[in-house]
């Protein structure tokens, strides 16, 4: 058998991820405080980026999002990119398009200001706070020391983490020391503070209310389970105590606080940024899309007069130059292909879910991504893009744009409802009980067939769960 090399003409087709198409589908993932920080990072690294600063008041919110981007971008069709890049634009004329000449402002005085962080109060840590009251307490720099020791080893519930032994193995002092220090180390504020477990953080927040020998420590000590599962009963039976008296305790121990260290936390709690507004005005609604704190992009016009001037330029610091546009214009695009993206989505949530808007979450419809994909002609993975990170306000609060999409339950006429919509339902059954004898599983699952909704037990008992709700037996009150 021989071997031969043959020429053969082969035609195919194949999908190749141009950089314009990969930038649209990474800011197209993005939430908004990541799209935010991308567009610095490339701020940064692009000298041909700069940001505008120009502002158009003809320009309403209203205006611009109730027709975002037509001039760039047809409404009828799906958003997509060019998958060729043509190196011999003119570039003159792209740039025109994409920027207007703005205000250019030189600042020829520097003027000594104090820097921003010195008006800004640092939080004090629960370490700075604790070793400013050693500071005051100890009178030995031997029991300052032990103190440090065991300060530097507290967890942010201000819980000491190492053992005696532990830190008697790592110093030179004795274990009878470390303990007489510990012990006053768990006088300090916050009450509770230094102790070992759950349990001896209660025990000193108890001793400190001069609660000393009464129900309430006999409780800590010995029945924290039975607490734990609500079981009032047993707690009377083993202390031999009247239900009125114990349950007086019980409710001073929910008063205790089981994580001493919570208020000096240093966690920042994490806001949500809605992408997108929608109001009711009058009988209709209207979307809004959230451009505060975006950066509006522009190439830099000094770049843009070097190339419009025609002058002479070195070959690299042209092809640089061209590269930088390019990356600056895909850029452009793609944000304003990404807000276009984002308005579509939301105007066909919206219809599909309009009496949500207008009455509640118990009106939800059931809906997947491809019912939204049908309707403005997208992929389904396109609308999961959009949809995932992204928060809408609506007159019935702050939603994920995933919230909309859920499964579908039968009802017994024939129609359906969202599962969303059988949860509301549960948390207001719920919240109507009687404390004293609350709805067991089985019981919201009768009264939710009553109501027209064909639902098995266990999936009462997951919706349940998932609304983070105690069961029957726990939530029960003497």
């Amino acid at each position: 058998m021989a071997l031969e090399f043959r020429q053969q003409l082969k035609l195919s087709q194949q999908l190749v991820m141009t950089p314009q198409l990969q930038m649209a589908i990474k800011l197209l993932q993005l939430s908004r405080l990541e799209l935010v920080e991308t567009i610095r990072q490339e701020l940064e690294t692009n000298p041909l980026l700069e940001e505008s600063f120009d502002s158009h008041p003809d320009d309403s919110p209203v205006e611009r999002s109730e027709n975002p981007i037509q001039q760039e971008l047809p409404a009828d069709k799906e958003i997509k990119i060019e998958e060729k890049i043509n190196y011999d634009v003119d570039w003159s004329n792209y740039i025109d398009e994409y920027n207007t000449p703005g205000k250019t402002h030189f600042e020829t005085e520097r003027k000594e200001t104090p820097s921003y962080e010195t008006f800004i109060s640092a939080k004090e840590s629960l370490n700075d706070h604790l070793l400013w009251q050693l500071l005051m307490a100890c009178t030995t720099k031997e029991d300052e020391e032990i103190g440090s020791l065991i300060i530097g080893n507290l967890n942010s519930d201000g819980y000491l983490d190492n053992s005696i032994e532990e830190i008697f193995i790592n110093s030179n002092y004795s274990i009878d020391r470390i303990e007489s220090v510990l012990t006053l180390l768990q006088t300090f504020d916050p009450p509770g503070v230094c102790a070992r477990d759950l349990k001896e953080s209660l025990l000193i927040q108890a001793r400190q209310l001069n609660l000393d020998n009464t129900l309430v420590t006999e409780i800590i000590e010995h029945h924290l389970n039975y607490l734990q599962n609500r079981n009032y009963k047993a707690i009377s039976k083993e202390l031999k105590a009247d239900p009125n008296e114990i349950l007086v305790a019980i409710n001073i121990i929910k008063g205790l606080e089981p994580r001493p260290g919570r208020k000096f936390s240093d966690e920042e709690p994490q806001y949500i940024t809605p992408d997108i507004y929608v109001h009711k005005l009058e009988n209709d609604f209207v979307i809004v899309l959230n451009d505060d704190g975006m950066p509006k992009l522009k190439i830099n016009s000094y770049y843009k007069n070097t190339i419009s001037s025609g002058g002479k330029i070195n070959k690299d610091a042209k092809e640089y130059i061209n590269d930088k546009i390019r990356s600056a214009a895909w850029l452009i695009k793609s944000i304003q292909q990404r807000q276009k993206t984002i308005y579509r989505v939301m105007e066909s949530i919206l219809k599909f879910q309009r009496e949500f808007f207008e009455k509640g979450i118990t009106y939800m419809k059931p809906m997947v991504l491809r019912d939204i994909a049908q309707d403005i002609e997208m992929h389904e993975s396109t609308i999961s893009r959009v949809t995932t990170n992204k928060y809408a306000f609506t007159p019935q609060g702050i939603y994920e744009l995933k919230y909309f999409f859920n499964s579908s339950i039968n009802r017994s006429n024939g129609e359906t409802i969202a599962s969303s919509g059988v949860q509301e339902m549960i948390k207001k059954i719920i919240e109507s009980e009687d404390p004293k004898k609350p709805y067991s599983d089985d019981k919201l699952t009768e009264i939710l067939v009553k109501n027209n909704v064909n639902i098995a037990r266990r999936t009462v008992a997951k919706y349940r769960e998932m609304l983070r709700i105690l069961s029957s037996n726990k939530r029960k009150q003497p």
